[in-house]
């Protein structure tokens, strides 16, 4: 039995520059952390005693002879990309709710093959998973994904990623001291809208305006900058949150999509009562809101949103993770028998 915990991301800064269409022209970065909210996948060889040959369990149960059968694209997609024809059992359950702008659909990637390299005895480096979870989603799936949410599951931690335009990238953990690191936490609130969509259709007309929308990219890829500097410094904390602002006046400019009536009501309503500033999380349209607050603040802003639920949350350094390693024995049944 292998098990596998990926955390959740939060994208601060530079969201939309990781995708290809525009990182291949002028290369990219983004600036983002993970956060102590995990999927968990169960992987196993399946014993050979049942009618059917793999079992998959996630918001639907499969049971299948072949992994071409299999309904879930990302589990299909890995199975087969990594010729795995043996039966398996794969159990899938989160913290919280996929589709919601926490970088879920690569987490759920890079935690299965993490798993599925395990059961077979590979040992595989965080920047493998990562790359190998880019080249699934983009080339096996064909889904319209930047590179950012694959790259932070997998490596964990507060990071700036530099994307080079050869598709190359570098992740350098942020220099920040303690107690301005839990400032920063205490400044920020996750808020359910209660709203799913699919990122990859989002995302689509996001990256079709790219060509269109120069400035606005560049200015989001700027901010990333300004971002570190202000983590970095000793100046107030309350800048973060006004270019949190600034960026999402700039994102929701880049695609109809990105920000619903009904988002923008509630981010106006969190600013009316007193958040500095926020952004929808993700490729936007709905899921969770991120809201920068003056602690002072949080209860006129959480009552403004008295519909919505809050979801408390810490930081997180350690990426994906194998937290159960049960190595298959002679007594076992081994692939094949």
């Amino acid at each position: 039995m292998i098990i596998t915990r990926t955390p959740l991301r939060v994208s601060f800064f530079g969201g939309g520059t990781d995708y290809p269409t525009w990182f291949r022209e002028h290369g990219g970065a983004v600036l983002a952390t993970t956060i102590d909210k995990y999927l968990y996948l169960h992987v196993r060889y399946l014993p050979p005693f049942f009618d059917f040959k793999s079992r998959i369990v996630w918001s639907q149960i499969e049971q299948v002879q072949k992994p071409g059968e299999i309904k879930h694209p990302a589990i299909r997609g890995v199975l087969e990309w990594m010729k795995i024809n043996e039966g398996v059992e794969i159990l899938h359950h989160g913290d919280l709710p996929a589709r919601t702008g926490l970088g879920s659909s690569s987490s759920f990637t890079v935690g299965l093959l993490h798993a599925l390299h395990a059961m077979r005895g590979e040992l595989v480096s965080k920047r493998a998973l990562a790359e190998e979870a880019i080249h699934v989603e983009q080339t096996v799936l064909k889904e319209n994904v930047g590179i950012q949410d694959q790259i932070s599951s997998a490596f964990g931690g507060l990071n700036r990623v530099d994307i080079r335009p050869d598709g190359s990238f570098e992740v350098v953990p942020l220099v920040v001291q303690a107690e301005r690191l839990a400032g920063l936490q205490k400044h920020l609130l996750l808020i359910y809208t209660g709203l799913s969509r699919h990122a990859s259709e989002i995302a689509a007309e996001q990256v079709s305006t790219m060509g269109s929308k120069t400035a606005e990219m560049k200015a989001m890829r700027e901010m990333v900058d300004e971002g570190e500097k202000i983590l970095a410094g000793t100046g107030s904390l309350r800048d973060f949150g006004r270019l949190l602002d600034a960026g999402w006046q700039r994102k929701r400019s880049l695609s109809s999509k990105i920000a619903p009536t009904m988002v923008n009501e509630m981010y106006d309503a969190a600013r009316n009562a007193g958040a500095d500033g926020g952004k929808l999380l993700g490729a936007g349209g709905g899921g969770f809101m991120l809201l920068f607050v003056e602690p002072d603040k949080r209860a006129a802003v959480l009552r403004s949103l008295e519909k919505l639920l809050p979801v408390p949350f810490k930081f997180e350094r350690g990426g994906t993770q194998l937290v159960l390693y049960e190595a298959e024995t002679q007594d076992g049944f081994l692939p094949g028998r």
